[in-house]
């Protein structure tokens, strides 16, 4: 990584954190002043009126920051992006899906949106991504697909996009998890952006992180009665979620190495294991029972640790061991030659097995 990139990646980084270090203060004296809480009750496990607008810190920091930093043309900015076209059309497109996201969050966080309506601002956003020329064009041999068409690739994309924005937006359950399993994927995929030089999308992700890591401590070290925690509420939720749809989607598809691309293509979605399993195992047991799949209930894999008796603390940093450890594990077999199918077949089975083995705990522990 050259010094030019580091340089520009620092201040990127610095003024994204000190952004949201403003910002946030001045969110929460507002969210307490208009009484805008997320309540405690029987399904959440915090404690006090917490203010739930966080997230509207994110978006407005990532989009000054990259403006600035870009349109001030500081030489080691210039110098870091010079062996790389500037795609504008695709910065363009994940803006404005990141700005619609947005703007649903607000919505849902100040007056409650059906999920009917959440769920058609994702595909939207989702879209954009496709007209911005980022779908999912080649599976690297998983189930031996290689190569797919638009016609495939593009519903696979936006099928792709909201999943894992429901995956962030539903494990966002306790303490620091979202945010904390966010931060981890988003530096993954910053230094796979850095590492083949597509300094651009490298900029993005540690702008993000820059948004993050401060939020993280607000959210996880803030006392209620201080007027120090934060929630970040769907809004960050949503718009989180979507630049890691959008990350893991670019990483998969990074132009590169014929003989690196498995490599990249299971970095980008093993980090995202833990949210994306568990929520495909929660809605396929809620219409397993016959319930809407939408109703929120506390079957997610933090609420199981919680039941097993880890305070949140000890439920959030196990949860990161998993997501670190299903990573390495992905990471060292594809290394090996596994072949990606096979991967995958392990991680499903391994994730069975150990979501039963949880059960079973819980059931002994009553």
């Amino acid at each position: 990584m050259h010094f030019d990139l580091i340089y520009s990646m620092l201040t990127v980084f610095c003024i994204c954190a000190v952004m949201v270090s403003v910002l946030i203060p001045l969110i929460v004296r507002y969210a307490v002043r208009n009484k805008i809480y997320d309540v405690p009750d029987a399904r959440k496990v915090h404690t006090g009126n917490v203010p739930r607008l966080g997230g509207l810190a994110f978006l407005p920091a990532i989009f000054l920051a990259l403006l600035l930093i870009f349109s001030t043309h500081i030489p080691y900015v210039a110098k870091a992006l010079s062996d790389t076209d500037f795609p504008l059309r695709d910065f363009l497109c994940v803006g404005l899906g990141g700005l619609i996201v947005f703007v649903t969050g607000i919505f849902d966080d100040f007056r409650n949106v059906r999920y009917r309506h959440k769920f058609l601002a994702q595909i939207m956003a989702a879209v954009m991504l496709c007209v911005g020329g980022i779908w999912i064009n080649d599976l690297h041999g998983f189930f031996g697909i290689h190569q797919i068409p638009a016609w495939a690739g593009m519903p696979l994309t936006i099928l792709v996009v909201v999943l894992i924005i429901n995956s962030i937006n539903l494990i966002d359950g306790i303490d620091g998890l979202a945010s904390g399993i966010c931060i981890l994927g988003i530096g993954v995929y910053t230094l796979n952006f850095a590492e083949i030089g597509y300094n651009r999308y490298a900029l993005l992700g540690i702008a993000t992180l820059g948004c993050l890591i401060p939020f993280y401590i607000f959210n996880v070290f803030g006392k209620p009665e201080k007027r120090t925690k934060v929630f970040m509420g769907d809004t960050g939720s949503l718009v989180i979620g979507y630049l890691m749809a959008f990350f893991a989607i670019r990483v998969s598809t990074l132009d590169g190495p014929a003989k690196e691309m498995p490599l990249y293509f299971v970095s980008s979605y093993s980090i995202l294991l833990v949210p994306v399993f568990d929520v495909v195992r929660v809605f396929c047991k809620r219409m397993l029972k016959g319930n809407n799949p939408f109703l929120p209930d506390k079957s997610h894999i933090h609420h199981k640790f919680l039941a097993l008796g880890f305070d949140m603390r000890q439920a959030r940093w196990l949860i990161f061991i998993v997501c670190i450890t299903c990573y390495v594990m992905n990471m060292m077999l594809v290394k090996r030659g596994v072949n990606v199918t096979f991967i995958v077949l392990i991680d499903l089975i391994l994730w069975c097995v150990f979501q039963s083995w949880l059960t079973s705990m819980i059931v002994k522990k009553k």
